[in-house]
Formats: C-alpha cells, structure tokens, sequence
C-alpha cells in the first residue's frame, strides 16, 4: 500500500534522477538541474543528462541563487492531458508550474466530472493556475484568487493555452485572507476550496503571512464559506512542520458539521531512474461522504 500520493500520469515531464542535493528533470524537451533539500543521498550521477542540462539553478551559501542556461529558450510549453503550461525559469529556482500537484488535479477533477451539478470552486494562493485550469477543464466555475499580479496574468496566459479562456473563471489580484473575510460578509459560498499557502510571503500591501500562524485561522475563516453540501477542502503545504497528520487535524476539526472524511498523505512523483518516489510536500483531503 502507497503511504504517498504519486503524480504518475505525466508524458511531458519526469524526474529522472536525484543526488547530492538536487534533481534532473525533463521539462518537455529541456532538461533542468534544480536544488532540492530532501535529496540528502550521494549517489553517482551516470546519467549523461547532468552534463547535457539545458538549465542549471545554482544555490548560493547566503540564501537564493542564480540560473544557468545553455541553449534554453525564455519560455515553452508542456502538456497535462488537454491542459497546457507556459514555462519560465524565474527567481529561487521555480519555472511556473509544481507537477507533482497533477495528483490532486486528478482526484477533485474526477469529483467535479461526477458531481451531477454545477460546482463552485475557490482557489486560494492559486499562483499560475494549475489547479484551477483542471476544475474548470472538469466543468466547475472558478474563482481564483492570488496577491500577485503577475501570477495572475500566468494564470490567464495558460488557460488560454489550454483553450479555457471561455470557462467561467473570476482571476482576482487581492490579499487571500482579506478576500476570504470579504466574501463571508458578502455572504457568499463555495461548494470546495483549494488552498496552496506560501511558507512564507507578503501580500501586496506588505502583509506578512507565516504559515505556522495563519493556515488554521484561514481554514476556519474558509469553512464558513462552504455551501449546505460541499464537494472537497483541499489544503496543500511544502512546509517541513507541516506533516500529514496536522493537516488532517485542522480539517477535522474545523469541518466536523459536515458529514465527511478527511484523509492527507506526502505527495510526490516518481524518478525514473530508480523506480522510487520522491516526496514533493504534502495535502490534506476533506470529501463529503
């Protein structure tokens, strides 16, 4: 039995492997080195795809770091079934796009599809839109939100890629918890709630948001937006403090009037190489029984 949920249905990217610190990864037809602190093992690189790294995302000892590219175009795509994602290697190693979250794409798309009514979905920190992409490819209508203007713009830039640009989705710039207590005095509802929480950041006022202080208050706030007869409450967290098991506390006690279950679980994606999993964060599920 699998104690991690595994993004194994990808095409256009895989991890091929991972030592000392970092991973080799195919992004379509471009291969990237990145940093990744859980990779604590030294095993020997025999990959010729090291060398032939077309990015290279070098940490540096005082925080941060800088790339490296060697023959790699500004921006490209890749595919997840229909859904399409603009690529851009920018700040502190990202390039846009999180792929192991493909496993919870798939779970609440197949609960929407199956849902047999129109399905209201609130993406909180939605970043460039994986997730509302696929609830809105499944047939929801969307509200995504993010502090980050630009992000935001990604967002629309792929659901246009994805051919989604028609599919009811609100893309707002604005503070997540702001939002969120704005929406309950509106007196608004959501039949299922993604959230996908920085460690850390600040809000575009200058709001700081530590996730170890705000992601119980925010769940709480958010479970007051839940409609008579939710669907899911998705809470996903890349932060070490945060294990599985304080996921599924927090929803348990904040969604206990709701006749469901709550299950959470490390998320992850499979490395070619070895045939083993390598553990990418961890999320928390609530779906109605």
């Amino acid at each position: 039995m699998r104690t991690m949920w595994i993004a194994d249905n990808w095409k256009d990217y895989e991890i091929i492997d991972c030592s000392k610190g970092e991973k080799l990864e195919r992004w379509g037809r471009y291969l990237l080195v990145r940093p990744d602190p859980q990779i604590i093992w030294d095993v020997p690189r025999t990959n010729e795809g090291w060398i032939r790294r077309n990015g290279h995302y070098h940490r540096s000892k005082k925080g941060g770091g800088e790339w490296e590219f060697f023959q790699l175009p500004e921006q490209w795509q890749i595919h997840y079934g229909d859904l399409t994602f603009n690529l851009k290697p920018f700040s502190f190693k990202h390039t846009g796009l999180f792929p192991e979250q493909a496993a919870n794409w798939d779970w609440f798309s197949e609960k929407i599809r199956h849902a047999g009514r129109q399905v209201k979905v609130l993406n909180l920190f939605a970043y460039t839109g994986g997730a509302t992409l696929a609830a809105a490819a499944a047939g929801a209508s969307v509200t995504h939100v993010d502090a980050s203007k630009g992000m935001v713009a990604w967002a629309k830039e792929n659901a246009a890629s994805s051919g989604l640009s028609d599919r009811p989705v609100r893309w707002l710039v604005d503070d997540c918890v702001k939002f969120v207590e704005r929406e309950i005095r509106r007196g608004n509802h959501y039949d299922a709630i993604i959230m996908d929480p920085p460690s850390y950041g600040r809000g575009p006022k200058g709001e700081i948001w530590k996730i170890e202080d705000a992601i119980h208050p925010l769940i709480r706030l958010c479970a007051k937006l839940l409609s008579d007869n939710p669907l899911f409450f998705l809470v996903n967290s890349y932060t070490t403090g945060l294990a599985p098991a304080v996921l599924t506390y927090m929803l348990s006690i904040e969604l206990k009037q709701y006749q469901g279950t709550v299950t959470s679980q490390e998320i992850g994606l499979p490395v070619s190489l070895t045939g083993l999993f390598l553990p990418c964060g961890a999320s928390g599920r609530w779906e109605m029984k």
